[in-house]
């Protein structure tokens, strides 16, 4: 019973003599259950190591950082009204989530206020520049 599929006692097939043998194919093959994995941690590990420098290059060293919260006292000065976050980005030509960022670090080390108005919007001020609601005293 020769024919039936199955029983046969090997392939028919031969190479040619023309074929190549490629010896890291078959290398790739046999430990295929090592090298797999480990691409998959290089390739982890550089995308990680992207998002990390490129987190770090988004944040102000400590110069410019001074030089923006010294630029957002000197626009806040000259407004004393007040100026909402983004038009104070705006001018002194940072953008909004960095200049809220300051902002936010001005205001926990007391040199600037904010309050929301009606209209939901913060507006900033320099502390000390206009007159605050103090409790009177008789």
């Amino acid at each position: 019973m020769e024919g039936l599929p199955g029983q046969d006692s090997g392939p028919d097939y031969e190479r040619p003599v023309s074929s190549i043998t490629t010896g890291y194919i078959e290398l790739l093959e046999r430990n295929s259950h090592i090298v797999y994995p480990v691409i998959a941690v290089v390739t982890l590990l550089l995308i990680a190591w992207g998002i990390l420098s490129a987190w770090r290059t988004q944040d102000l060293d400590g110069l410019q950082k001074n030089e923006f919260k010294r630029a957002i006292i000197n626009e806040l000065r000259r407004q004393l009204s007040g100026m909402p976050g983004d038009l104070l980005g705006k001018t002194i030509g940072l953008d909004r989530l960095k200049t809220n960022r300051l902002l936010e670090e001005m205001q926990t080390e007391g040199l600037v206020m904010s309050h929301t108005n009606s209209e939901r919007l913060t507006v900033w001020r320099v502390r000390g520049a206009s007159p605050e609601a103090k409790p009177r005293r008789y």
